[in-house]
């Protein structure tokens, strides 16, 4: 039921995230939306792996920007020297497991001097500070936990005898509405 909005700089291409269900399995899934371009339907777990993806990127953004300030102030190394040893950092993370539904990526911005996160799926890109990535991190977790729930709910109101399945449909097309 629960839909989610991630704004980017095009409010146009805002990639908007729902829960639904499979048509084909009849399984919980998210529909992912960005833009005219980009259409997709996604397991939950992938909505889970993506929102951690965001956090991670988040939070890695905040760290190699505290890096580079602190290497500037203190050890008072030029950039060249400080992109390699940031570059050297990131490649020692550890790698993160599973599938997301974006690719997904953490900045230090070199002009700004100010953490981003980007990401992209397919050509759409955009550019999130991590407080925007950790909110549409939550949404997607909130939406990956929706579609399990409402997966539920509808097999419950299916096995009951006074709605077909149409009448949920249109129950379910309300209460996405009612959240908007």
């Amino acid at each position: 039921m629960p839909a989610c909005c991630a704004r980017t700089d095009d409010h146009n291409h805002d990639v908007f995230i729902r829960s639904t269900i499979d048509p084909r399995t009849r399984t919980a899934a998210c529909l992912v939306h960005w833009g005219q371009a980009v259409q997709t339907l996604i397991t939950p777990e992938v909505a889970l792996t993506t929102a951690r993806d965001l956090m991670a990127a988040a939070a890695a953004a905040e760290t190699d920007i505290a890096l580079i300030d602190s290497f500037r102030a203190t050890l008072k190394a030029d950039m060249d020297t400080i992109g390699l040893v940031v570059m050297d950092i990131r490649k020692r993370r550890p790698l993160l497991k599973g599938k997301a539904a974006l690719r997904i990526s953490a900045v230090a911005g070199q002009r700004t001097h100010k953490p981003y996160v980007h990401i992209a799926r397919g050509s759409m890109k955009a550019e999130l500070d991590p407080d925007e990535a950790r909110q549409m991190a939550l949404h997607w977790t909130e939406i990956a936990i929706a579609a399990q729930i409402d997966v539920r709910l509808r097999y419950a109101l299916g096995e009951w005898d006074h709605l077909d399945a149409a009448q949920i449909e249109q129950l379910f097309t309300l209460l996405q509405g009612v959240q908007r």
